[in-house]
């Protein structure tokens, strides 16, 4: 299994527009940050978490040739209003992708995005994707998928576990009942947004002690803002780095 990082931002990306911070006027690769998303390979299965805003960039740079399925975080616009980008990869290969969320994710979408899911005939849409909601572990592609229950500021929000990794994006509390769902954790994916705190979002003080916590094998700090430079991840301790657009994560 291969997790890729697609998106390692923060809701406004990495420059920010009108910004000309020492992070946004980096010439460091690593410190251009698409919005946040990743992507598991499992045999020739992709599984892509979350639809950014920059998803047609994101899967042109990583050459993804298919999308098998997808998995939901929650509704905010950075994560999900990509989703219409999948029509390509419809228009090759004629199949109906299955959507994976919580009940008020998948509600929010079937809102928001009615003719993904229903299509609509007057516009000429076919229906691109199947709305499966999530509570409890599945099966897919040979894979155990266990959702995470996790608190985004005060909306619920959900994070994944595959094997031995756990993707925890745009959160701020982890449930007592998650906790023991991410025990002997080879890979934590972790939203950290910043150094300075946020009602919303781990900054990366909470997220060093959620490792500390769950001690995984290794750590790595997603959702990251302009306040933060990849050179940073100097003063991380062992076994904690920050992600970045294009890093490849195998297990």
């Amino acid at each position: 299994m291969k997790i890729t990082i697609l998106g390692s931002g923060t809701s406004t990306g990495v420059p920010m527009v009108g910004c000309g911070c020492p992070v946004c006027s980096s010439s460091d690769p690593k410190d251009k940050r698409t919005r946040a998303s990743i992507v598991i390979e499992t045999g020739e299965k992709y599984i892509l978490v979350d639809t950014s805003p920059d998803l047609r960039r994101q899967a042109l740079r990583q050459r993804i040739p298919h999308i098998d399925a997808v998995l939901l975080t929650h509704p905010h616009a950075d994560h999900v209003n990509g989703i219409d980008d999948l029509r390509g990869y419809h228009f090759i290969h004629r199949r109906v992708i299955p959507c994976h969320g919580s009940r008020s994710t998948m509600e929010a979408m079937l809102r928001s995005f009615s003719y993904i899911f229903r299509g609509l005939e007057v516009a000429g849409y076919a229906p691109l994707m199947e709305a499966h909601i999530v509570n409890e572990p599945f099966s897919l592609f040979g894979q155990t998928i266990v959702p995470i229950h996790l608190y985004h500021g005060s909306m619920p929000a959900t994070g994944y576990r595959i094997d031995g990794a756990a993707y925890l994006t745009d959160c701020s509390r982890i449930p007592e009942s998650s906790l023991a769902l991410l025990a002997g954790l080879d890979l934590l994916i972790i939203d950290a947004l910043r150094y300075t705190p946020h009602e919303n979002h781990f900054n990366i003080e909470g997220a060093l002690k959620v490792v500390e916590q769950l001690k995984p094998k290794r750590a790595v700090f997603t959702h990251l803002t302009h306040e933060v430079a990849h050179g940073d991840e100097a003063r991380l301790p062992e076994g904690v780095e920050f992600a970045y657009d294009g890093m490849e994560l195998a297990l």
